[in-house]
């Protein structure tokens, strides 16, 4: 078990951890969330040993080996693949004395330990961590220097998934990953046989790999058992039994001092109102819920809307080079409401089609039309380099507005969700989470007809891409969306466009078939799921889950009944709660207070027990209908 206890951290001044405490069962993959600047990331720091805390300690297993990916991407001439496999510093020591070793004994310890710890097969887990990561067998024999900054960080993460080590720590991995390893990611740490924490604002990715959450709030750590939906059920039922035992706690406050304020002048009744200040001391206070504003998006709303299609595309052929082309075949059409998410490998050219529709890149042969007047807002993440290091948010727009009142100029940057302190703050000290809502202000403001969006979340936090999710579907105007972000696609595109060998076409599945199709890393797949494919793959595969569904139904039901337990034992421990908060309970009865309070403790150990179940019946039932 990793133990957290009374833990303090203090960072140039600032307290970003206050008297925290948390125990992490062994195995558990927990996600770590809180606000942008809350101290995830800090918290880390101070388990590797990085950073001493001001007080308290983090205790870990005995000779527990912490992973984390290296902050430098490798950059040499090495092969990929080598890097990675060095990356077990056990068994490339254990080669390296066998090249050497003469003693008879010594050379069967070496082969005997090398054995145990599946040494010879480690080739082949390595290149199958890099194939997942998007390196095929030609990229893996590369060197690490050829790749760029974004490809080298992904061998670093491999490096760390191959090492395995006790605990696995990963600090926002998604950022440097598509959709495609996203996904895959997704399924390596949930089959991940050793404990796991997860720095990440990527819901799908704690919902589908987390079994836990940890969250980091007004400078303490709660945890929470299950995914990150059940994590945002549970704290909204304890914030609202929290803001009704506030409500009790205050009344009987009110009226205990009202008795004070009334007869502690009285003599004949100073005795009581005496004893009336040592309960009303004794009761305490209950904190408020505390609740962060997020800053919402707001996109300006085109003033006319062309007629559809208001981009289409005939025998389209686009590259950087005359005759090497990245994208040929392209015989498409974008309509004026159309919401449509690229998917594709990375290099696959979904920027480069990006790129193209947006007017940045010419074709080199076919036919493009673009509808007349039409605006096209374009986002991309690499364009956080452009921004004037120097300049402020307002800098920046009022270049867009040199006529326009200050108090106009301050209200559009409002409108892109910068808090009013934020505002004449230099883009070089903006966070990146600011730096994307400028970018994506500035991208917006003519009232595009259509917004291409390349990685928009990248540096958003949970709700900061809420509120982006709110802002797109309020949007009257098409959207091209390339993320690697689940939950953003689902909950904003109804089209899916697949980039791939070396052309763009409809795919017909959803996000749930593309996911099934890269775990299983099935390429023969990909052409059938394009436009026009036979769809009798998807009939068998419903065929087959459905067997496996009616094979698992005795686990199913006890899931089932796990949930249903754990269900009415809240509503038990919820209904305590609210008694045992009533101060005159105390007074009138401490007897069936005493009976409560027992009661409580044991519905909350019996709901441990269940959620324990439940957990061990999930994984099991997932893994079978995985299988």
């Amino acid at each position: 078990m990793i133990t957290i206890s009374d833990l303090s951290v203090r960072i140039a001044g600032r307290l970003l951890i206050e008297n925290a405490s948390v125990s992490i069962p062994d195995g558990m993959k927990a996600g770590i969330v809180g606000r942008n600047g809350a101290g995830k990331s800090t918290l880390f720091k101070v388990i590797t040993g990085d950073l001493a805390p001001e007080s308290g300690f983090v205790s870990l297993p005995k000779r527990a080996r912490v992973g984390q990916v290296a902050q430098e991407a490798p950059g040499t001439q090495e092969p990929l693949i080598e890097i990675v496999l060095k990356a077990d510093k056990e068994r490339t020591a254990l080669l390296a004395e066998a090249e050497t070793a003469t003693d008879p004994h010594r050379i069967a310890e070496i082969q005997t330990r090398l054995t145990d710890i599946g040494a010879h097969s480690a080739e082949a887990r390595a290149a199958s961590i890099l194939s997942g990561l998007g390196f095929d067998a030609a990229a893996q024999l590369r060197p690490a220097a050829a790749f760029s900054g974004g490809w080298r960080m992904r061998v670093a993460l491999a490096a760390i998934l191959f090492s395995e080590p006790d605990l696995l720590l990963l600090d926002e991995p998604t950022n440097y990953l598509d959709l495609e390893g996203t996904l895959w990611l997704e399924d390596y740490i949930r089959h991940y046989p050793y404990s796991v924490l997860i720095i990440s604002h990527d819901r799908d990715l704690l919902n589908t790999a987390a079994n836990a959450i940890i969250h980091l709030d007004q400078k303490k750590l709660t945890f929470y058992r299950g995914s990150y939906d059940q994590f945002e059920r549970q704290k909204a039922e304890a914030d609202e039994l929290q803001m009704k035992a506030r409500a009790k706690n205050e009344a009987a406050r009110k009226h205990l001092e009202s008795f004070i304020t009334r007869f502690k002048a009285k003599a004949t009744k100073a005795r009581q109102a005496q004893s009336r200040v040592k309960a009303l001391e004794r009761m305490g206070t209950i904190a408020a819920v505390i609740e962060d504003h997020v800053q919402g998006f707001s996109f300006p709303e085109p003033e006319r809307q062309p007629a559809s299609p208001i981009i289409a595309i005939e025998n389209g052929i686009v590259g950087y080079e005359p005759d090497r082309p990245i994208l040929s075949k392209l015989d498409l059409r974008i309509d004026n409401d159309d919401r449509i998410a690229l998917l594709g490998a990375n290099g696959n050219g979904k920027s480069t089609f990006a790129k193209f529709i947006s007017g940045r890149l010419a074709p080199q042969d076919g036919v493009l039309k673009v509808a007349p007047n039409l605006k096209i807002g374009f986002f991309a993440q690499h364009q956080i380099d452009d921004l004037v290091p120097e300049q402020s948010a307002v800098d920046h727009v009022r270049k867009l507005m040199p006529e326009t009142p200050e108090a106009k100029v301050r209200a559009r940057v409002a409108q892109m969700g910068l808090a009013t302190e934020k505002m004449d703050t230099k883009a070089r000290d903006l966070s990146g989470g600011e730096k994307a809502r400028l970018l994506m202000g500035l991208a917006a403001f003519d009232a595009p007809n259509l917004m291409i969006l390349d990685e928009p979340t990248n540096h958003l936090d949970i709700d900061s891409r809420n509120a982006l999710i709110t802002a797109l579907n309020d949007f009257p105007g098409a959207v091209i969306l390339i993320s690697h972000d689940r939950h953003l696609i689902e909950a904003t595109v109804d089209r899916l466009w697949l980039v791939h060998e070396g052309t763009v076409k409809s795919y017909d599945g959803d996000l749930e078939d593309y996911r099934t199709l890269i775990v299983s890393g099935g390429k023969a797949k990909a052409r059938k799921s394009e436009q026009g494919a036979e769809t009798s793959s998807k009939s068998d595969q419903r065929r087959e889950a459905a067997g496996k569904r009616a094979a698992l139904a005795p686990l199913k039901k006890k899931i089932d009944e796990a949930e249903k337990k754990t269900g009415k034992i809240e509503k038990i421990i919820a209904k305590l709660d609210s008694d045992l908060a009533d101060p005159q309970l105390y007074a009138k009865s401490p007897e069936k207070a005493a009976v409560m309070a027992q009661a409580r403790a044991n519905a909350a150990a019996e709901l441990t027990r269940i959620e324990e179940e439940w957990l061990m019946l999930s994984a099991e039932y997932e893994e079978a209908m995985q299988d």
